[in-house]
């Protein structure tokens, strides 16, 4: 019996499509892993730079706080302020310029501040002169602004030791070994444009004559029962610590006298 033939099977022609499918699916996958890394690190920035401007927003706050209690005179935990010869210039004990508590200080305080280069001392102002918004500019502002004024003083001039103040300076914070605030950005003092400073423009406030220019265009003043007659614009800025983050705080405070 002869031998049965042989049939070879035909060979197909392989096309690799298989291939190109892996490769696009890869790349897909790569894209999509690049969107999820980038999308997470532009959340990441969103949510660092928040936490930082909340932070320094805080800090401001807490800057107006020991403002207020430098003005009425009392220690950082509200207490009568007492004088410690072992810290610093707590309750003005070692500073020229004091918070006026008679009619009679009031001239001569406005009298010296305004004879400053700055119209500022010891975290003390004069109202400002041109425009309010200081904090704006500095000495290397570019392009500089063209309406600047006489008598406009720039953030960098102001944020000077003996010309601004400095959180605790005058009411006793930080100083003991107890009184590390929980905020970092208040303990920082190691340059001028970090930590925050604060500064309290002393306003006359005339009811009767109405020459205080503090209410530009109301028809009379707000009867404010103080004394002596003035009021106190308190500016703080706080740094935070990323070197684009700061926050800008203002509030007008009346130390208004009790009738009893």
């Amino acid at each position: 019996m002869p031998p049965l033939p042989l049939y070879r099977t035909p060979r197909r022609r392989q096309r690799g499509i298989s291939l190109f499918v892996v490769i696009v699916f890869v790349l897909l996958s790569m894209l999509l892993a690049l969107w999820a890394s980038r999308t997470s690190l532009f959340n990441e920035m969103v949510v660092g730079n928040d936490a930082d401007y909340q932070r320094a927003f805080e800090a401001a706050q807490a800057l107006l706080q020991d403002a207020e209690l430098d003005i009425r005179g009392d220690n950082a935990d509200g207490s009568d302020c007492t004088i410690d010869a072992t810290v610093g210039d707590t309750c003005r004990r070692s500073t020229i310029d004091k918070i006026p508590l008679e009619a009679q200080d009031v001239g001569f305080l406005l009298a010296t501040l305004e004879a400053q280069p700055t119209r500022c001392r010891n975290g003390l102002c004069a109202k400002r002169t041109g425009r309010q918004d200081f904090w704006n500019y500095t000495s290397a502002t570019s392009p500089a602004p063209t309406n600047l004024q006489p008598g406009e003083v720039t953030l960098d001039a102001l944020t000077v030791a003996g010309i601004g103040a400095r959180y605790g300076q005058y009411t006793g914070a930080l100083k003991g070994s107890t009184a590390s605030p929980v905020n970092p950005i208040l303990a920082d003092t190691s340059a001028a444009d970090r930590g925050g400073w604060y500064w309290i423009e002393v306003l006359p406030y005339d009811e009767s004559s109405k020459s205080s220019g503090l209410i530009v265009g109301a028809p009379s003043l707000l009867p404010l029962n103080v004394a002596p007659n003035v009021v106190y614009r308190i500016t703080a800025v706080a740094y935070g610590l990323k070197p684009t983050t700061r926050v800008v705080l203002q509030e007008t405070y009346a130390q208004q006298k009790r009738k009893d």
